[in-house]
């Protein structure tokens, strides 16, 4: 289907050579866009910040455990100092 939308000049410079920097038509560019949009709308993902949020739990026994050594560590490193 054929339309006919206005975008600010700005905006349709940038598209167009955000397509041309990717070898795509525009026609393709904005099909592209529109379609990202609406799935986005129909399935909304996480923020990006959020994808690792859950993930490094396994991290948080070993964290400790790091903890513990330096602690440890710098027990050693008092003691040496303060006879």
């Amino acid at each position: 289907m054929k339309t006919t939308i206005e975008l600010p000049d700005r905006l349709f410079r940038s598209a167009k050579a955000a397509a041309a920097a990717r070898g795509v038509s525009l026609k393709q560019y904005f099909t592209e866009a529109v379609e990202r949009t609406l799935r986005e709308r129909e399935h909304p993902s996480r923020p990006s910040w959020k994808n690792l949020s859950g993930r490094l739990k396994g991290l948080r026994a070993e964290t400790a455990r790091l903890d513990r050594l330096v602690e440890a560590e710098f027990e050693r490193i008092d003691t040496e100092d303060n006879p």
